[in-house]
C-alpha cells in the first residue's frame, strides 16, 4: 500500500532533515513529500539535497507562503495524481513524533481517518503553557458543541486519511487556509459518513523556530465553525455510514474495531456510524478502556 507523508514547511531548515530521516526509519515503506512555501531560510535546498540520494523523498515548491490549508491541498493533489493510498499529515518541527507513525498507519485498517489525539487517555502535550492548553481545549469544546462532531481533538494536525476520503470530499472543495483546515477535513469526513477515530499521541512544543499560529488563524477557525454550525441546523441529516475498509493495514494486522452501544462508547476512540444527528457510536481499538 503506497503511503505518502506530507510535511508543509516555511522556514524549517533547522529540523526538516531530522524529521524526514525519522519518518523513513519509523515507516520504511512511506514516501515523504515536503511542500515548501518559498522558505527564505533554505529549507527547500536541504530537501532537494536529500532527494538526490533518497528516492522516497519528494519536494513540491510553491512561490510564497499561503497557509497550511493550501499547502495540504497541493500535497493531496500531488499524491492523488500518483496513486498513493494513505496520506499522512505531519508538522515539520518535531512536535509530531515519527515514532507514533506506525500506530497511526495500523489504525487505517479499520478507519478512514485516524487522528493523533492529545486529549484522550494516553495522549498529552509537553511544553505548553496553561494558557495555550486552555485555548486549545476551549476551541475543541466549541467545535464539539457547534458541529456535534464527536471528537476530543478535531484541531490535531497529526492524522492519516485513506484515499477514498480525499477523493470524495473532494480536496478541491476544501477552503480553509489556517489550522481550521484540520477542523474542516475532520468535520466533512464525518458528515460524509467516513469512519473517524482517534488514537493517543504526545504533542511536544517546538524547541526551535517560530510557531505559525496567529490571532488571524484563530479568528478564521471561529468564524468558519460558527457558520458551519448554523448551516448544519438546516441540514442536520448526516450521510449514510460507510463500511469499514477491507484492505489490510500497512505492515501488520493492526487494531481491531468493534461496534458499541452508545453507553459503551470509549472516550478515546469515537466515530459516527449511524445517521442520527447528535448521536455517535464508537469503536474500541485493541480492547482499550474509557
Amino acid at each position: 500500500m503506497a503511503i505518502l507523508c506530507i510535511i508543509p514547511t516555511y522556514n524549517e531548515a533547522a529540523t526538516i532533515s531530522n524529521v524526514i530521516e525519522a519518518v523513513l526509519a519509523a515507516a520504511p515503506a512511506t514516501h515523504v513529500l515536503v511542500v515548501d512555501d518559498g522558505s527564505p531560510d533554505g529549507t527547500a535546498g536541504i530537501v532537494a539535497a536529500l532527494r538526490s540520494s533518497e528516492p522516497r523523498v519528494h519536494l513540491l515548491e510553491r512561490p510564497a507562503k499561503a497557509g497550511l490549508g493550501p499547502a495540504y491541498r497541493a500535497g493531496f493533489a500531488w499524491g492523488l495524481d500518483r496513486d498513493y493510498e494513505i496520506f499522512v499529515e505531519m508538522d515539520a518541527d518535531l512536535s509530531h513524533d515519527p515514532a507514533d507513525l506506525p500506530a497511526l498507519l495500523a489504525a487505517t485498517a479499520a478507519a478512514d481517518v485516524v487522528i493523533g489525539s492529545r486529549y484522550i487517555p494516553g495522549g498529552s502535550t509537553v511544553g505548553w503553557s496553561r494558557f495555550r492548553r486552555l485555548i486549545s481545549r476551549s476551541g475543541n469544546a466549541y467545535v464539539r458543541r457547534s458541529l456535534g462532531l464527536p471528537l476530543s481533538d478535531a484541531t490535531a494536525g497529526y492524522r492519516a486519511f485513506r484515499r477514498e476520503v480525499l477523493v470524495n470530499l473532494p480536496v478541491t472543495a476544501l477552503t480553509s487556509n489556517g489550522y481550521c483546515f484540520q477542523i474542516e477535513t475532520a468535520y466533512l469526513s464525518w458528515r460524509h459518513g467516513f469512519r473517524v477515530v482517534e488514537i493517543p499521541v504526545t504533542f511536544r512544543d517546538r524547541t526551535v523556530g517560530r510557531s505559525k499560529m496567529s490571532g488571524r488563524i484563530v479568528l478564521e477557525a471561529l468564524a468558519r465553525v460558527t457558520r458551519w454550525g448554523l448551516s448544519a441546523r438546516w441540514d442536520p441529516e448526516p450521510a449514510v455510514p460507510r463500511p469499514a475498509p477491507a484492505d489490510p493495514p500497512p505492515g501488520g494486522t493492526g487494531p481491531t474495531v468493534s461496534r458499541a452501544r452508545p453507553s459503551e462508547i470509549p472516550i478515546q476512540v469515537k466515530a459516527r456510524t449511524r445517521a442520527t444527528p447528535g448521536v455517535a457510536y464508537g469503536q474500541q481499538l485493541d480492547g482499550s478502556t474509557p
